[in-house]
């Protein structure tokens, strides 16, 4: 909301000396947001004034069209005597009244006026469009051309009242009756401690039943409905400079008389209006919802599909406009056309107006739906004053009535719904209680009142809430009224007291681990939004029964293309994988721990929970019963090269076993046996794909699985060739931890080296001899690892040959050959047990 000071001023007595930048800390003291200060006019000095175009020459010797002009100023110029000006535009004719800027003038943007040879004449001036005067849009883009009352000479920047600052206020959503002058008018005069010229104060006739007939089908949709006619309008008749000006301030266009005046009148009082023509209506106004499939053209000439729930105005041929967000074309105030013959200007002479209040949450959804936000339909999803539409009603018609030379007609329309002012009780310490300092009982009436509340009662309040406040339902919304009035500068600073607890959870230790994990091996963290849309388990290759696809979606998506909650973090990091690719950064490891979004068993609907006191465990427990499984996962991404070339020898690219490796060290952050078996699933390429599983109550689960990506979902996604990736499921890694983790243990006794090569089948994986091996050698182990493998005609076909070097040490004396063999012996049979692996030359 662009609010120009010298507005302002017609409703509180600001002090005199108060500049924009005074009113903006007041106002931002009362808690509105004011991000700037426009200083209109910086840079502007005179003299400029009022002319009257005497003479114009073409001059058509040159490339465009030149005009030479001698302009009348008066003694503005010190002689009197016509004053020649070289200009290029044509929307002006002799006789017309313009503005002039004067030899000296310095227009903004340090543009020097002065005399000067051009186009083979001298130039002693310039005749000035709006633009070169830094005045805004007034919807032509040539000279500003004056009406003819006004008198050669006049100072121009008064006119037009060049020399203004205007306030620019983000209107938060729960102020919505700041989107107006009474409003921030009304916040101003509290801040400053002075009284308020309430503009919506007028004297309105009662209503009648002569008035333009108006029938409402829907009451909850529109509560009330005033209507005002006024005719004999003249067609010839122009928006007044002073209207023009307020209109431009405040970022709006001038447009035609009528317009001009509805937007006048809706940034004066905060109700939205609208004028009908009333020889293009037919029988009574009426408001209704739409049927679906309807189809309705508004005034920007677009035709519009209509939904069921969308409010309309109609008359008795149909829709004759978009309730609350935008009139028909079928009803437009016409420009003014002037006869040829007659020299007459014809057009509308009698207009309809429509003050009307309807639902908030009704125009939301039209104004979203169609994707036409104006500056009516943003009023009334914040909250438009039901009581003002009466009074903006009158507004108009005295202001048509001024300027137009019309007549209102004595019938007044007005169709109310009934509805109860809305009251809410509240302690008279609570604002106290919720700040931590003593305001007071008549602090609280004080501050309450100030707002515009009726305060009855003693330690127990009833107030009853303004009808321009619809945001002020509850007894906190009252305390943060009585607070941000008496200044959130004045709160003391306390720091909370938070109860001694248990640090951080087990779930959060793991989290913190497996980051530090990763990073340290050489992943970059990527965060990336969790929105999904479901094409993206085509691009994955998922079964169509994949549980994956069962996807969570929001009611309010922030793309349409995304509105599903994400079941698994590879979307994200292959997204991130390839940008950072397309960018120029080719050697990649990203890997995110996140939360997925799996639909839970919940049924119904959640309920709101209450402001003004503690929730029930019952209540907490049936809105968290409507929230989704939301396990944590942890995913890795590599593509390029993952050890680089130098002095110190080749490199070496990312492959599938770096995204085991991966998996591996967020299993030995938790302090588990990760099993990994070769697997086919979704995106992993088929013969490069390792199950992930953990022992969880003693039976094997599945927990995620590591490898090298299909190449056709490399091509889905466009990513480098032979791109891996790992994910798997951290809550149910979580759950195969057996008691607390322990920390490592240090012997300072010798250790023992026993060297086993197995044959096995080749496609048995070493990670499962491993496992076996590891379980069988038991609690002496210290450490395995895998240094060759063999297959080659001494195993035969079929066959490979697995080497494993074992480490074992005690921690509390030297072992013997024997308590090793024996070891070594153990870890051989359980191995030979469950994979079928010999020794091998036994």
């Amino acid at each position: 909301m662009r609010v120009p000071l010298s507005w302002l001023r017609e409703y509180v007595d600001l002090p005199a000396d108060a500049t924009g930048r005074d009113v903006q800390e007041k106002l931002i003291g009362v808690g509105l947001e004011v991000e700037t200060v426009e200083q209109l006019g910086a840079g502007l000095t005179g003299p400029l004034v009022v002319g009257k175009v005497l003479t114009i020459e073409e001059l058509t010797e040159f490339k465009k069209p030149i005009r030479f002009c001698t302009v009348d100023v008066g003694q503005a110029n010190g002689t009197g005597e016509p004053q020649e000006i070289i200009c290029g535009a044509r929307n002006f004719a002799e006789g017309d009244k313009v503005v002039v800027a004067l030899p000296g003038a310095v227009l903004p943007g340090d543009f020097r006026i002065g005399e000067r040879k051009t186009y083979g004449r001298m130039s002693r001036g310039m005749i000035c469009s709006s633009d070169e005067l830094g005045m805004g849009d007034d919807g032509t883009k040539g000279i500003i051309v004056l009406p003819p009352e006004h008198e050669i000479g006049t100072d121009a920047t008064k006119l037009l009242e060049l020399y203004d600052e205007v306030l620019d206020i983000a209107v938060t959503p729960d102020r919505g009756y700041c989107l107006s002058m009474r409003g921030v008018a009304r916040e101003a005069a509290t801040a400053y401690g002075l009284p308020l010229r309430d503009p919506a104060l007028l004297d309105v006739p009662a209503p009648n039943s002569f008035g333009h007939p108006v029938q409402i089908a829907d009451p909850i949709g529109c509560d009330r409905f005033t209507a005002r006619t006024v005719v004999g309008l003249s067609p010839e008749a122009r928006s007044p400079i002073w209207l023009q000006r307020r209109l431009q301030k405040a970022g709006m266009r001038p447009i035609s008389l009528a317009v001009d005046v509805a937007n006048y009148v809706m940034l004066e009082l905060g109700q939205p209006l609208h004028t009908y023509d009333r020889n293009l209506i037919e029988g009574p106004i009426g408001v209704r919802r739409a049927e679906a499939g309807e189809k309705f053209t508004t005034l920007d000439g677009v035709e519009r599909v209509l939904d069921a729930e969308d409010l309309l105005i109609t008359d008795s041929r149909g829709p004759i406009g978009l309730a609350g967000v935008m009139g028909g074309a079928n009803t437009e105030i016409a420009d003014p056309v002037v006869d040829p013959e007659t020299g007459l200007a014809q057009g509308t002479t009698e207009v309809v107006i429509e003050a009307a209040h309807f639902d908030a949450l009704s125009i939301a959804r039209t104004a979203r739906r169609h994707k036409l936000s104006s500056e009516a339909s943003r009023r009334f999803e914040r909250g438009v004053d039901p009581q003002a539409a009466a009074a903006a009603a009158q507004r108009t018609v005295d202001l048509l009535v001024l300027l137009a030379g019309g007549t209102a007609e004595a019938g007044v329309t007005e169709v109310i719904a009934p509805n109860a002012p809305h009251t809410i009780t509240i302690p008279a310490n609570h604002p106290d209680k919720v700040a931590g300092v003593e305001y007071g009982r008549e602090t609280v009436v004080r501050r309450l009142q100030e707002v515009g509340c009726d305060v009855y009662g003693q330690d127990e309040l009833v107030v009853t809430v303004p009808s321009w406040r619809p945001d002020l339902t509850d007894p906190n919304d009252l305390a943060e009224e009585v607070i941000r009035l008496e200044g959130y500068e004045n709160l003391p600073s306390t720091l909370p007291k938070p109860p001694a607890g248990m640090g951080l959870t087990d779930r959060q230790r793991l989290h913190r681990r497996v980051g530090r994990a990763l990073a340290g091996a050489g992943y970059v963290e990527a965060l990336s939004y969790p929105f999904i849309g479901e094409q993206v388990f085509d691009q994955l290759l998922l079964e169509k029964d994949d549980p994956a696809r069962q996807v969570v979606k929001l009611v309010n998506p922030l793309s349409d293309e995304e509105p599903a909650l994400r079941t698994t973090l590879l979307p994200g990091l292959l997204q991130a994988l390839r940008r950072n690719d397309g960018r120029g950064s080719h050697d990649l490891a990203l890997f995110e721990t996140g939360l997925v979004f799996q639909p839970g068993d919940g049924v119904g609907t959640a309920v709101r929970l209450p402001v003004d006191r503690r929730p029930t465990d019952e209540e907490l427990a049936g809105l968290n019963a409507q929230l989704p499984v939301q396990p944590r996962h942890a995913a890795v991404v590599l593509a390029g090269a993952r050890e680089q070339a130098g002095w110190w020898g080749k490199g070496r690219p990312a492959d599938w076993a770096d995204a085991v490796e991966a998996a591996r060290s967020i299993a030995a952050e938790a302090g588990v046996d990760l099993l990994i078996d070769q697997g086919q699933y979704g995106p992993w390429h088929p013969g490069r794909c390792a199950e992930l599983s953990v022992v969880v109550d003693g039976v094997k689960t599945l927990v995620g699985h590591a490898g090298e990506l299909h190449p056709r979902v490399v091509k889905a996604f466009g990513l480098p060739a032979r791109t891996c990736a790992m994910e798997l499921n951290l809550d149910l890694v979580e759950q195969a931890v057996d008691g607390t983790l322990q920390a490592p243990r240090i012997s300072t006794f010798p250790v023992a080296t026993q060297d086993v090569a197995l044959v096995v089948d080749s496609d048995r994986p070493a990670a499962m001899v491993e496992y076996y091996l590891r379980g069988g050698a038991g609690e002496l182990l210290e450490d395995i690892r895998l240094f060759d493998v063999y297959t080659g005609d001494q195993v035969g076909e079929g066959k490979k040959s697995l080497a494993y070097a074992l480490r074992f040490r005690a921690p509390d004396r030297t072992l013997t050959a024997e308590e090793v063999s024996a070891a070594r012996d153990a870890a051989v049979a359980l191995a030979a047990e469950h994979t079928g692996a010999v020794l091998r030359g036994a």
